[in-house]
C-alpha cells in the first residue's frame, strides 16, 4: 500500500524502484538487478532513515518554537 490506498503489483514495484533509485542515486536498472530480499532490507533501511529525519526535524522546530 502506498498513501493508504491499495496497488496493484507491478505499480508497487514500480514505486520500490524509483524510492530506491532516487536515494540511492543509481540507475533503476541496477535496483531490477537485485535480488529482492537485497532491494526490501534497503527500502527498510531507507525507511528507517526517513523516519529518523523527520522525528529530527520535528525536535529541532519545537526547540526553535520554545525559543
Amino acid at each position: 500500500m502506498f498513501l493508504g490506498k491499495k496497488q496493484d503489483p507491478a505499480t508497487s514495484s514500480l514505486i520500490i524502484v524509483y524510492v530506491l533509485a532516487k536515494a540511492l542515486a543509481i540507475s533503476p536498472l541496477e535496483i531490477y538487478k537485485m535480488p529482492a530480499k537485497l532491494v526490501m532490507d534497503l527500502l527498510q533501511v531507507h525507511n528507517t532513515a526517513e523516519q529518523y529525519q523527520a522525528e529530527e526535524m520535528e525536535k529541532a522546530q519545537k526547540k526553535a518554537q520554545r525559543n
